[in-house]
């Protein structure tokens, strides 16, 4: 996993398939709980050899947004901090 995401333990929903979406997480000895999915994408599986990469933008109840990744091919996420202040709208 990239050095930029720090590994993390997630506990996810699975429906139709495994770790369909994450629903809290533990990231620096505190556990989080997620509000909100604000955006999801991949990267990868258009060719045979490329591996999935799942990306949820998530926003947490401490209000900081974060990324998280989940590489299926590694069974592991990774987290990092993408907003940490948020943002207020006047």
């Amino acid at each position: 996993m990239n050095c930029d995401f720090e590994p993390v333990q997630v506990e996810c929903y699975s429906g139709y398939k495994a770790n369909e979406r994450p629903m809290t997480f533990t990231f620096r000895d505190q556990r989080r709980k997620i509000l909100e999915i604000l955006d999801r994408w991949y990267e990868g599986g258009m060719e045979p050899e490329a591996a999935v990469v799942n990306y949820f933008k998530v926003k947490a109840d401490d209000g900081i947004v974060f990324l998280l990744r989940y590489a299926a091919h590694l069974d592991g996420w990774g987290v990092r901090v993408y907003e940490s202040r948020p943002k207020i709208i006047p």
